[in-house]
């Protein structure tokens, strides 16, 4: 599929993939080791427009189109995963829901300063009992006049550890709301999650919520629009992003694959050499033109405004998350040993890799939806 890129986007694409080579990759191994990212580099990503990249340009934002975004996201992801995924909780998930559903007060107030990297965003709707099934979750809000009370507890929020504001996903009853959370709000309590096998550098943490009051210009959306509307939204946008993500891992794990192949010897012959790794290199490169083809398509899709971008984009995240997977997985075997040591980024890619058949929907719960569409549109 051809890509149309105007002298912005190519710009801004050209100098994404010389931060993602020469100051994202050098440093992956080290904040994966030491289960942080780097403030400086968080500051440079500011300061270059990655973090507002979608969003509209009187906020500060690149605004780049859904392709560009998405061709922007494979080329960090191909750095660091971990810079990939700020990306998509602080802009995809949060930014991009404020901006759809905020109001002008609120996109005024927190745009600008989220497009420069000062205000750190995470996405607070999983709990420690409800994952896939968001819909039941137990955080609950009272009305106190003017003002919301939050209680609850959220888990698995990436970024939360260094977020300075958390959309928080809350009910009362059967009613739904969102909430924008300030990180020093009193009653707010963040704990970081330890020993984690991938996303070490996502400052993944648990937020405990007690008697948490926030102003009725906290309220994202309308009160009852939590789940429908905000939550919807964001996660067709984070489903996207993470789509990209799972092409630039399995672009990156096939690189390694490829590499390695051709610079390691056994039985006196290069490894590429061989029928059974020809086979693998073969299937992943078949895999990675597959995913991204998709992931164009849509992207193209989003950038028409077509009512079927959001299963396309379902069917491009489910699709490139199991692709990235199968890749890292051959990768680490071309490696043989060295595939399981630290000293090659394919043991990276394999553990961050499985984590994309989980996170914005897990591959199960999208298979689901994919085969609902299949049963309504085809046959």
């Amino acid at each position: 599929m051809k890509i149309n890129l105007d002298e912005k986007q190519a710009r801004i694409l050209a100098a994404a993939a010389a931060f993602s080579r020469n100051v994202l990759l050098p440093r992956a191994a080290e904040n994966d080791e030491k289960g942080e990212f780097p403030r400086d580099v968080l500051r440079q990503m500011g300061e270059q427009g990655f973090l507002g990249a979608t969003l509209p340009e009187q906020y500060g934002g690149l605004e780049l189109d859904p392709v560009a975004y998405g061709l922007l996201v494979e080329t960090i992801e191909k750095g660091d995963s971990s810079a990939s995924r700020l990306l998509t909780v602080h802009l995809a998930l949060v930014a991009e829901s404020i901006l759809a559903c905020g109001s002008d007060e609120q996109i005024n107030r927190w745009l600008p300063g989220i497009a420069r990297g000062e205000t750190i965003c995470a996405f607070g709707l999983t709990e420690p009992e409800h994952g896939s099934d968001a819909g039941g979750i137990e955080s609950s809000y009272s009305v106190r006049g003017d003002d919301f009370c939050i209680r609850g507890h959220k888990k698995w929020i990436s970024f939360s550890g260094i977020a300075d504001l958390i959309l928080i996903i809350a009910r009362n009853g059967e009613t739904t709301s969102a909430f924008l959370v300030e990180r020093g709000t009193p009653g707010v309590e963040i704990t970081p999650i330890q020993g984690l096998m991938a996303g070490r550098a996502c400052h993944i943490c648990e937020i405990t919520l007690t008697d948490v009051v926030v102003n009725r210009d906290h309220l994202l959306g309308a009160e009852g629009q939590g789940f429908a509307y905000v939550v919807n939204t964001a996660l067709d946008h984070g489903r996207y992003s993470i789509a990209w993500s799972g092409v630039g891992l399995a672009q990156a794990a096939l690189d390694a694959m490829v590499s390695y192949s051709k610079r390691r010897k056994q039985f006196g012959e290069k490894l590429c050499s061989f029928q059974l790794v020809q086979g693998m290199i073969a299937d992943a490169v078949t895999d990675v033109y597959a995913a991204r083809s998709l992931c164009l398509r849509a992207g193209q899709m989003r950038k028409s405004g077509s009512p079927d971008a959001i299963i396309e984009a379902t069917i491009a995240k489910q699709f490139a998350a199991s692709v990235a997977f199968r890749i890292a997985c051959n990768a680490v075997q071309v490696h043989g040993a060295n595939g399981c040591s630290r000293e090659y980024p394919v043991d990276r890619y394999m553990r961050e890799a499985k984590v994309l058949e989980i996170i914005e929907g897990t591959s199960q719960v999208l298979q689901s939806v994919i085969s609902l569409h299949g049963l309504r549109n085809f046959g």
